[in-house]
Formats: C-alpha cells, sequence, structure tokens
C-alpha cells in the first residue's frame, strides 16, 4: 500500500540525528555504563508547588475535556507574561496552548506555509527544524550564523535569501545548539528585512529563561512585529517541565484562529490539569526556577574548565542553554565519526553537530545538564577520548 508524500518530508539528517541516542539510551537502561549527554533534558526535577497544583487539579476531577485553544487561565498568564517581557499587547485572543514547543513551532508552519513556499531558516537550528518545516511542502532556505561571526547570522545573506516565494523568517534565540543570544541589532536588521518583504515570523525562544550572559529581546517587541511574528516556546527548559508538554504560540488574532482550528483536527486541547500546574508556574515567582538558571550556569562553567585541558577541542562559552558546542577537527575525525567512536569507546552520547547545519559541521553538541559528578565523567572521557587520537 501507498504512504502519503507527506511521510517521505518527515525525514532527512535532522530526524536520523537522533539515532545514537536512541541506542544510548536503551543501552543504559539495559545497565550498562553509558552516559547520555545527547538531550536538552536537565536532571532537575519540577518544582514540588507545580507538581503539588497537579495533583490537587487531578484529584479536583479536572481530567475532562478543555478547551481547544487551552484554558482561560493558562492563556492569561502567557498574555500577562508575554506583554511584560515585550512591551506589547497580548490577550488571551493571542494565545494558543500547545503540546510544547516542538507542537507550536509545527502547528505555526503549517497555518504559515504552503506548498511551494520558501522558509529562510537562521542555522545551525535544531534539528527537528527541518522536518518540521518540509511538512509543510515549504522549502527551507539556510541563512549560516557561523562561529566566526559568534555565531550570529550573517545579515547580508539574509536578505539575498529571501525572494518572491519567501513567506516566511525562523529562528530561535537562544539558539539550540550554540546558546547565541542575538542582540538587538541583529533583530532589527531580521524585522526589517519581515517588514520590507511582507514575511510572517516564528521565534523559538524556549530558552529565554535560560540566558548566563546577556538579556533576552524578543523580536516580537520591535516596531511593526508584533502583527507578523508568532512566538513559541513552553515551560520544557524554565521550569524543568519537558514531560508536562505545556507550550504555546502567540500570534496575532488571525493567526491564532487559524491555528485553533488545526488544533480541533490534532490534539483536541491539552490535559486541565496539566494546565492549572502551568498556568501556577507562570502566576509565581519561584525560587526553584533561579536554582535553575544558577545551576545551569555553574555547570556550564565546570564543563568548560575541563575542555580547556584538552588542546584538540576548541568551543565558545555559550551565552544560554544547556549545550556546549564543540570543534572536533583537530582530532581528524568527521563530527559523525567523532560521536559514534566516542560512543562505542567511552560510552558517551553526543549529537552530531553537522545535524544542525553547515555552520556548525565538525563539531559535536554536548549537554551540560546533568549532576556535577556525571558531567565531570562525561566530559573527563571526551577529553580522554579526543587526547587519544592526537
Amino acid at each position: 500500500m501507498k504512504l502519503s508524500s507527506l511521510s517521505q518530508r518527515l525525514g532527512g539528517e535532522g530526524a536520523a540525528a537522533w539515532d545514537l541516542h536512541f541506542q544510548a539510551l536503551e543501552a543504559a537502561k539495559s545497565g550498562k555504563d553509558i552516559i547520555v549527554m545527547s538531550v536538552g533534558d536537565s536532571d532537575y526535577d519540577t518544582p514540588a508547588p507545580i507538581v503539588e497544583t497537579c495533583v490537587a487539579a487531578l484529584r479536583s476531577g479536572d481530567t475532562h475535556y478543555s478547551p481547544v485553544a487551552g484554558s482561560e487561565k493558562f492563556r492569561n498568564a502567557v498574555a500577562t507574561r508575554h506583554q511584560a517581557a515585550t512591551g506589547t499587547t497580548c490577550a488571551l485572543e493571542n494565545v494558543t496552548i500547545c503540546a510544547g514547543t516542538q507542537n507550536a513551532l509545527f502547528n505555526a508552519a503549517m497555518i504559515a506555509l504552503s506548498p511551494g513556499d520558501e522558509v529562510v531558516v537562521l542555522e545551525p537550528m535544531y534539528v527537528t527544524y527541518e522536518a518540521t518545516f518540509r511538512a509543510s511542502g515549504a522549502t527551507i532556505v539556510p541563512v549560516p550564523c557561523p562561529a566566526g561571526n559568534d555565531f550570529r547570522p550573517d545579515l547580508d545573506v539574509l536578505q539575498a535569501a529571501i525572494t518572491n516565494k519567501t513567506n516566511l523568517i525562523a529562528f530561535a534565540s537562544p539558539v539550540n545548539p550554540t546558546g547565541a543570544v542575538f542582540p538587538r541589532s541583529d533583530l532589527e536588521a531580521i524585522a526589517q528585512a519581515a517588514c520590507q518583504h511582507d514575511l510572517w515570523v516564528i521565534s523559538d525562544e524556549v530558552y529565554a529563561d535560560l540566558i548566563f550572559d546577556g538579556n533576552h529581546i524578543s523580536i516580537a517587541s520591535l516596531a511593526g512585529m508584533s502583527e507578523r511574528t508568532i512566538t513559541v516556546s513552553s515551560l520544557s527548559k524554565s521550569h524543568a517541565m519537558p514531560g508536562w508538554r505545556a507550550g504555546w504560540a502567540i500570534a496575532p488574532e488571525p493567526f491564532t484562529n487559524e491555528l485553533q482550528k488545526l488544533m480541533l483536527c490534532s490534539t483536541y486541547g491539552l490535559p486541565g490539569f496539566i494546565q492549572q500546574a502551568a498556568a501556577f508556574a507562570l502566576e509565581n515567582d519561584l525560587d526553584e526556577v533561579d536554582n535553575i538558571r544558577d545551576g545551569l550556569q555553574h555547570r556550564r562553567d565546570l564543563a568548560c574548565r575541563i575542555l580547556e585541558e584538552c588542546a584538540y577541542l576548541k568551543f565558545q562559552i555559550p551565552q544560554a542553554g544547556m549545550f556546549l558546542v564543540i570543534d572536533v577537527q583537530e582530532t581528524g575525525l568527521t563530527s559523525a565519526e567523532f560521536a559514534e567512536r566516542l560512543y562505542r569507546k567511552e560510552g558517551v552520547s553526543v549529537m552530531d553537530g553537522s545535524t544542525f547545519g553547515p555552520s556548525t559541521v565538525g563539531t559535536i553538541r554536548v549537554s551540560f545538564a546533568m549532576s556535577d559528578e556525571i558531567l565531570s565523567d562525561g566530559y573527563n572521557r571526551i577529553v580522554q577520548f579526543a587526547n587519544s587520537l592526537v
């Protein structure tokens, strides 16, 4: 029997990037000495008050259907947060609750793009972007953010990449995998291009609360941008809630109306008990959230100190997030070879950086979102392996 053309568009290098990671997870479950450093899931527990709010909601019977667009309480909490961060007007009607940032990104792409469209994407980009945007039938036009430019976009290439087929510019800031935070000047250049060519913009801001150096600026806060920006985010990183799938998309009301039609055909609303807990998380300043950010900054610094002991591994200190991008080219291996052989010899799983785009060819992406003990062991194994090659 024949499968749809969509199934073909969902593949690619980005999807294949997870193969080694899934192998490592299975090996670790079977009791083997494996250190998984290939995913952005910290070892922090969801703050207890959030969990207790969820439990109370369950016990109160909040287990029935919820509104397709999300509960008013959660949507209002998201709108209030976004309005405070951007200084723009954001109401309940601008917010759609989604099953995490990935679901919000996919839904937004389906509404913004049509077959034959082009989407300009700043790379390196998160590995699911390729399949997400291709699923719509659109073509990805990558714009480099090279290491030589501190992983910031080449703005001349950005302008040159826009054609009469372009309908969307997509990027993340802070960036996964590099941890770069785009300054206002870069965002203003992106905004100018979007306004000049009448384009939508998708801004992935899931790491916005995990910035160690500098400040986050949402492109939606710039002049003329709130009416053309779809901001996607979630509580996965900031509140250690990846498994809760509590995310959202913020957009102009006409876009949101169409987005919610898609939600009607897919998720048909998220669990009410999760939304009660998520609303509580946004409405309250929890010390645990600051502790997560400060703890990740400490772990970043620890990882960097270990890597500095190896002359063959080059890296830039990330401004945000939970990953280091490490250039392994001086070891004589490609990034794919390095990742594969590191796993086979040292039992450490990392991501091949080339799967994020041409700007990170020759690199690996390594998480620092684990305990000091496990982090030290894992990074020391990486250094040991690199030294053994040269």
